[in-house]
């Protein structure tokens, strides 16, 4: 690991499970204790610094993506949060307001054959964790930029769907959503129709959405252009406000995640 990280082992809560923050702070953070730094939220956070706490084994390097990039001029000082996942992470990441979108019959389908049969989703109840009392957290203990210019939020899979979530629920609190390998199939992509209804209006919010073409992520293109047309529609100006990045060759995994650190960062953060 790279840089000074910090870790929260218990962020207080009524709304959901508690579970471990860690932060890392951008290169100047103690020597300059006259700046204050945007926030970038990450989810799956477990997986974002550290190999040694990653799914998988495999971390996503930010800390080393960021502080090259910081170094080499090409990106803006940031503080990078990753929130760690829950066991109920499908029920906390999937868009609850979504499933409201189903037909009968649509309804009958998942009843028998998604999570959501047994319990509704609880990302209503996980953003007001995330905005309620984490970000509060943040903002007391770090020297942070505080407004939606200023706070990020990203993440993988189902990361990236709960994160495009949080921007468009909301819009006043995050203004970057970099959603990498969306997992648009989730619930048939209900997801598409509610973002279609809901996305907060273009010009003061940015979108990074990318995709791979091996493994999990082979499905995710016809969703992807589905949600191409919305962005379009929607009043969106493509490699400005909004881009879609397809990397050939890629599979849904933290090791090919890891390799484009650098695509999402500098189109959130880059100079």
């Amino acid at each position: 690991m790279t840089g000074t990280i910090i870790q929260h082992d218990s962020i207080p809560t009524q709304f959901v499970e508690t579970r471990p923050v860690t932060v890392w702070l951008p290169p100047s953070y103690d020597d300059n204790r006259n700046q204050d730094y945007p926030v970038l939220y990450f989810m799956d956070g477990q997986n974002v610094f550290n190999p040694k706490t990653s799914y998988t084994g495999v971390d996503w390097a930010l800390d080393e993506w960021a502080d090259s990039l910081i170094t080499a001029g090409q990106m803006e000082e940031v503080i990078i949060v990753g929130v760690w996942n829950s066991p109920k992470r499908f029920l906390e990441y999937m868009p609850e307001k979504s499933v409201d979108y189903f037909s009968k019959d649509e309804m009958e389908w998942i009843k028998k054959n998604s999570e959501i049969s047994v319990e509704r989703p609880i990302s209503d109840d996980f953003l007001s964790y995330l905005t309620e009392d984490i970000l509060p957290f943040i903002n007391q203990e770090y020297r942070t930029k505080t407004g939606r210019e200023n706070t990020l939020i990203g993440g993988s899979s189902m990361g990236g769907l709960i994160s495009l979530y949080a921007l468009t629920e909301y819009p006043d609190v995050f203004g970057t959503a970099l959603c990498v390998s969306t997992h648009w199939p989730a619930a048939q992509g209900v997801s598409l129709r509610y973002f279609e209804d809901n996305l907060p209006e273009p010009g003061s919010h940015k979108v990074y959405f990318d995709y791979g073409t091996e493994t999990l992520d082979a499905e995710y293109e016809p969703y992807q252009v589905q949600m191409d047309s919305v962005m379009k529609a929607r009043g969106y100006s493509e490699n400005e406000d909004w881009i879609t990045l397809k990397f050939e060759g890629h599979k849904h995994s933290e090791s090919d995640w890891r390799q484009r650190g650098d695509s999402f960062l500098l189109f959130g953060l880059g100079k």
